[in-house]
């Protein structure tokens, strides 16, 4: 008999939510145990229940669902985390993974499509959407060139590594022990240097970077 996983919802619409819970707790081995509409309520709710699973909208009250995975998984690093989103991709999917989801799923996905993902996800493994593959875009994706993150100085590179974490920068200016103005200048540098114009750019440009990095090294 297959454990009974422990699951947290986190989505922005309430009627959205409510679907999915009763989708959920219509297979026996799934029972929701909390759900919130913010990713501040979300962290409470993970602290306290520690779940095998958290299910979470990428667009919360509070921005972008990044700074609040690598909190879930300090907090629960046993949580499996799958990111719900309308605009998934591969991109998407190597960011959010490399911060600690295990998976990502297209909001318009279906019952079938959400139970597979979750049963895999028991026997530690990841489902992609098959046109990933038959594009082209997964597993050939073009790799990232490393020059431009040769360019960084080590101060820069720090920055980016702290930002990928989801830390705000009025705190990296104090773990540095410079102004959030001088933040600023070194993201100006920063973006230069990769050739991307938002931060979110950035993130994306370094956490593939950083992963090929680790794979490289493994």
């Amino acid at each position: 008999m297959k454990k009974v996983w422990q699951v947290v919802l986190v989505d922005i619409h309430p009627t959205s939510m409510l679907g999915t819970k009763l989708i959920l707790e219509d297979q026996q081995d799934l029972l929701v145990r909390g759900m919130s509409s913010t990713g501040t309520e979300a962290l409470d709710l993970v602290r306290s229940i520690q779940p095998d699973l958290i299910l979470i909208d990428y667009k919360l009250p509070e921005g972008t669902v990044e700074p609040f995975l690598t909190e879930m998984k300090s907090i629960s690093s046993d949580s499996h985390i799958v990111v719900m989103t309308d605009e998934d991709s591969v991109a998407l999917f190597q960011q959010v993974t490399f911060l600690g989801a295990s998976g990502v799923l297209s909001k318009q996905a279906s019952t079938n499509q959400l139970i597979h993902l979750i049963n895999g996800l028991r026997e530690d493994v990841v489902s992609v959407p098959l046109e990933w593959v038959r594009s082209g875009s997964w597993p050939n994706m073009p790799l990232m060139a490393h020059e431009p993150f040769d360019e960084l100085t080590e101060t820069e590179i720090f920055i980016m590594e702290r930002i990928v974490q989801g830390i705000t920068y009025d705190k990296i200016a104090l773990e540095i022990e410079v102004s959030r103005r001088s933040i600023d200048n070194y993201l100006r540098k920063i973006y230069a240097k990769l050739g991307v114009s938002s931060r979110a750019q950035a993130i994306e440009h370094y956490a593939l970077y950083a992963r090929q990095s680790k794979q490289m090294y493994a």
